[in-house]
């Protein structure tokens, strides 16, 4: 019996796009969501601790959008989407700036 031979990268690149958004995009955006509570009026250490918890939510929510949209731009797209206010809320935490 002869080997199949691998699909081309045109039949598996969705795929793989999709992965690596998971992997990466679901955390960054966990990252992200986990630096942006500091913003919430909690104490530090609550804050600390609701990000850390929000944060195991979002990246398995994050993995399971990538996975149930209908294409590899739309997770990439809804990513991007969700990450932006995060990161607007963050920004001041990175740099030093935060009240």
């Amino acid at each position: 019996m002869a080997a199949r031979a691998p699909l081309p990268l045109y039949r598996n690149g969705p795929l793989l796009s999709r992965i690596v958004a998971a992997l990466f995009g679901g955390y960054a955006l966990a990252a992200l969501t986990s630096v942006a509570t500091l913003a919430l009026p909690l104490s530090r250490s609550e804050a600390v601790l609701t990000g850390m918890l929000l944060s195991f939510l979002v990246y398995a929510g994050a993995v399971v959008w990538v996975f149930a949209v209908r294409s590899a731009r739309r997770a990439w797209a809804g990513l991007l989407v969700a990450a932006a206010p995060l990161l607007l809320a963050a920004w001041p935490y990175w740099h030093g700036a935060a009240p």
